[in-house]
């Protein structure tokens, strides 16, 4: 019996020799990134969506999981794509974001694009105790509102995600975001980071620390008005696709 969600399955889209390896967010799925595959999929390049390590089936398996067996999860999409493609750019959701930036730093690939990406995670003193507190509450509400709190429009009735946040998996979270932080000097390639100004998940300067910490001299910060965290989902999407797409075919010599 299949334990993956259906409609958020991983998915690979063949096309020319620049892969684009596409890396959703905590809690969610690879279905939050097929969209964007297939749209950089019609450009002609090579797409692959990984499903990280204990997402997209339950949330106890998440529980289960680390930060490293999500960076793992990268790695095995990185090395697949290298069998059927010559250069590979790394293209993250939030999580995604902090994993594509944190591989970027340990491996060699052709640029990052990053969206929706924390810096860190808010301030909170939960924080200090996260993992003894998650033997007694062993998930958080994602908010006090209802699924469509955070968004702009309609498509959050298609977005699939664990209902809840496992409480030692924001603990894991916050280990993977201190690695990334310390890796950004190391990112020499070009990084886009791409940010909604509407976004309330995540801190608010989390886009400019980002760029200032990196080794990269080419960066660039590109800010969308009217869409909310899940940019690769959100009504104004097109302009994030659009903007990864230039961003790709520019390095990559591509027409």
């Amino acid at each position: 019996m299949a334990q993956i969600i259906p409609t958020t399955e991983p998915f690979l889209f063949p096309g020319n020799q620049i892969g684009v390896l596409l890396t959703h967010g905590f809690t969610g799925t690879p279905k939050e990134m097929r969209w964007m595959g297939e749209y950089l999929h019609a450009q002609g390049f090579t797409t692959l969506g990984m499903r990280l390590t204990g997402h997209a089936t339950r949330p106890e398996n998440m529980i289960r999981s680390c930060w490293q067996d999500w960076l793992l999860s990268v790695e095995d999409g990185y090395n697949l794509l290298r069998t059927c493609t010559e250069r590979i750019f790394l293209v993250g959701l939030s999580m995604g974001g902090v994993l594509s930036l944190t591989f970027a730093s340990q491996f060699p690939v052709a640029g990052v694009v990053a969206m929706s990406t924390p810096y860190a995670l808010p301030d909170d003193w939960r924080l200090k105790v996260v993992k003894p507190l998650s033997y007694v509450v062993p998930y958080l509400p994602k908010g006090d509102g209802g699924p469509d709190q955070g968004w702009v429009g309609p498509d959050w009735k298609q977005h699939v995600s664990y209902p809840q946040n496992p409480v030692r998996s924001i603990g894991e979270l916050n280990q993977l975001l201190a690695v990334m932080r310390a890796g950004l000097p190391q990112i020499k390639v070009p990084v886009l980071v791409i940010h909604a100004r509407q976004d309330d998940y995540v801190v608010k300067d989390s886009p400019e620390r980002i760029l200032a910490d990196l080794g990269s001299t080419d960066k660039q910060l590109l800010w969308i008005e009217g869409s909310g965290h899940v940019l690769t989902e959100e009504p104004r999407r097109a302009v994030a696709y659009q903007a990864a797409a230039d961003f790709i075919r520019r390095l990559s010599g591509t027409a």
